[in-house]
């Protein structure tokens, strides 16, 4: 399998191949592979297939982890017949695991009839293309996620110009894929501060849902008090469950319940970060009483 410094291609138990940082020693997409998480976690869980052939105008859609470039790529090819444009903004503070990902594509086996595009993200880092029905307006943003959350939160002062130039270029989103690292590996990714700021610049009228990997107590309360709906997730791999949040309780199936929150009361590990410091602990008095006066479990 080839390696760089950084980087190896691993072959997986089912022996689809993926990528695996040598920094932070974790494999992107582990157990079942790049393709088949994506389908699952994403596309499938966000039923991205029903609400693209639904959609009228642009649908927005936020990559947050780029990585290797499997879920964004696996949700395109997976929507390319439904004529709705897709404006997809990808995240990532490197181009490290693009770059060596491409240099292995055909190992890989997701880059097929992406090439040329995903060449662009890397080199210019926006490219806009037709894709089967549907035209595709894709860019990323290379830098800190959660620096670039904090500038956008709306108590932060700003001009009506760079409001408006923002909502321009992005727009808020209808689905979000969030594929951060660990919260032991990355946990400025997983703080209380990054979902509120994320949260807030969600639009209240556009119904939008986040998926991803995490089933922990401790993410799901953190998204709870940022101010999401929570509920569980679909099976992917090795994980029996995994974590769907949402700006509006009618795009979760499964809606965490009573007897969720009482597991969390009781919890070693529940207590949300507000720094980019790992930690367990269990919840706070003040956090349990916001936690139970959330509208998903106060009615």
């Amino acid at each position: 399998m080839q390696s760089t410094a950084a980087y190896q291609l691993v072959r997986l138990n089912n022996g689809i191949c993926s990528v695996r940082s040598l920094v932070d020693e974790e494999t992107f997409h582990p157990v079942i592979g790049p393709v088949a998480e994506a389908e699952a976690l994403y596309v499938n869980q966000l039923r991205l297939r029903e609400r693209l052939k639904n959609h009228s105008g642009e649908f927005a859609i936020w990559d947050v982890g780029l990585g290797a470039a499997a879920n964004a790529l696996t949700v395109l090819r997976a929507t390319r017949e439904f004529a709705c444009p897709i404006r997809l903004m990808s995240f990532d503070h490197t181009i490290e695991p693009l770059k060596f990902a491409l240099q292995n594509a055909v190992a890989l086996g997701y880059f097929g009839g992406y090439e040329t595009q995903t060449q662009a993200i890397l080199h210019q880092h926006a490219v806009q293309f037709t894709d089967g029905a549907h035209e595709v307006n894709w860019r990323l943003h290379l830098g800190d996620f959660p620096a670039w959350l904090e500038r956008r939160a709306p108590s932060r002062p700003v001009s009506d110009n760079e409001l408006q130039r923002a909502e321009t270029v992005l727009g808020a989103p209808h689905a979000i894929l969030f594929d951060a690292f660990s919260p032991a590996k990355n946990p400025a990714m997983w703080t209380l501060p990054l979902f509120t700021n994320l949260f807030q610049l969600l639009d209240p009228q556009r119904p939008c849902s986040l998926p991803t990997y995490s089933r922990s107590t401790i993410l799901r309360v953190t998204l709870l008090l940022a101010g999401f709906f929570v509920g569980v997730g679909h099976a992917t791999g090795e994980k029996a469950e995994t974590t769907i949040a949402a700006n509006t309780l009618t795009l979760l199936a499964e809606p965490l319940d009573r007897r969720w929150l009482e597991r969390a009361r009781r919890s070693h590990s529940a207590e949300p970060m507000v720094e980019a410091i790992y930690r367990i602990a269990p919840l706070t008095a003040e956090s349990w009483e916001k936690l139970r006066a959330h509208p998903q479990f106060s009615s």
